[in-house]
């Protein structure tokens, strides 16, 4: 496992909390990959999680596993056993019997189910567009909207491109449950990477959503291209949102 991000006191406030535990929190790419790391490592009191952090052995841990879907954290408590400092660094963890682990065990059993209560659907969205602003407007706009606009729980897992050849190689390695691409970008065009899809890369049912501001050339590009729809800039995000309910049977 790899440690994605950690916390933990620093400086003064480590001198003060020498006891508190370190987090590291590991991101898994969903919940198969969970289940397996549980299956091979984890359900057997330990797992190796690949840290440039210095700890030394004997530290309590506290392991923070997620992935995209998973409605809430799951903690893990452990301590370090041994200590990899060169090539590939990091720690083996090793987790003691007890209620921690045992409610670990309940919980991968209601994954493999794919309990709603503890993981919703993931919908993979690429927004290829070369005004980081817009982009992020889009992308912030989704994530809040998640709740209020869609009857079933979701989450969004986002791409971002900003030039169309960037979008061209998230496209190739997919998949994405839909994608929103401005018209006007740099190195490819936003009409000739939906004209890519739809062809070299065989993305026939794919959702495209196709923006721009420049009006009806804009558009007419981007319907011949293979477009599903096309939206005026500036356009306002409930559009976004309606759009891909309808074409994503949301």
């Amino acid at each position: 496992m790899d440690d994605d991000q950690s916390s933990g006191p620093t400086g003064a406030d480590k001198r003060q909390h020498l006891r508190a535990p370190i987090t590291l929190r590991v991101d898994y790419d969903g919940a198969d990959d969970l289940i397996g790391d549980y299956t091979e490592n984890l359900s057997h009191g330990g797992t190796f999680v690949a840290t440039s952090r210095a700890v030394a052995l004997g530290t309590a841990i506290r392991l923070v596993l997620s992935f995209p879907g998973l409605l809430e954290p799951i903690a893990l408590d452990g301590v370090v056993r041994w200590v990899r400092t060169e090539e590939d660094p990091g720690v083996g963890i090793a987790f003691e019997p007890g209620p921690g682990k045992d409610r670990l065990t309940a919980l991968i059993e209601r994954l493999k189910n794919r309990d709603p209560r503890l993981v919703t659907r993931v919908v993979k969205i690429l927004i290829v567009e070369d005004n980081p602003h817009v982009a992020e407007l889009i992308r912030e706009g989704l994530r809040g909207s998640s709740k209020r606009s869609f009857e079933d729980p979701l989450q969004f897992d986002f791409k971002m491109a900003d030039n169309g050849r960037e979008a061209i190689d998230y496209l190739r390695a997919g998949p994405f449950d839909a994608v929103i691409i401005d018209i006007y970008l740099p190195v490819m065009d936003g009409a000739a990477v939906i004209a890519a899809a739809r062809g070299e890369l065989g993305l026939t049912t794919l959702p495209i959503i196709a923006v721009s501001a420049g009006g009806d050339s804009a558009r007419r590009a981007a319907l011949a291209a293979g477009a599903n729809m096309f939206l005026d800039k500036p356009m306002r995000l409930r559009q976004v949102i309606e759009t891909m309910r309808r074409l994503m049977h949301l």
